[in-house]
């Protein structure tokens, strides 16, 4: 069985995700999400992303995403929709909230 793929969000959708996700802004020319993290070393950088992969694996779901030492940066979009997607939503908001238990202050 192949899990279908996820509505691309219109603008009005949009629009209110982007409201309940303050940190997290549209990236320029393309139908995304981005935001920069910035933890106290590598290590607790590398623990985020290790707990984000997970999930994001668990959801199908793959985020772009850059490391250098504690920042780690960050981009969601849905490909298999060209867009944003309520699953780009959800995933944001699990990395915020673990953001916030590996001590990252919005």
């Amino acid at each position: 069985m192949t899990k279908a793929s996820p509505a691309r969000l219109d603008a009005a959708a949009r629009a209110e995700a982007l409201a309940a996700l303050p940190a997290w802004r549209l990236v320029e020319g393309r139908e995304a999400i981005r935001r920069a993290f910035a933890f106290k070393d590598f290590n607790t950088a590398f623990g985020f992303m290790a707990r984000v992969a997970l999930a994001a694996e668990r959801m199908n779901h793959h985020p772009e995403w850059s490391n250098v030492y504690g920042r780690v940066d960050i981009t969601l979009t849905s490909h298999d929709v060209a867009g944003l997607s309520d699953r780009d939503v959800r995933l944001a908001r699990f990395i915020d909230r673990a953001a916030r238990d590996h001590g990252h202050e919005p």
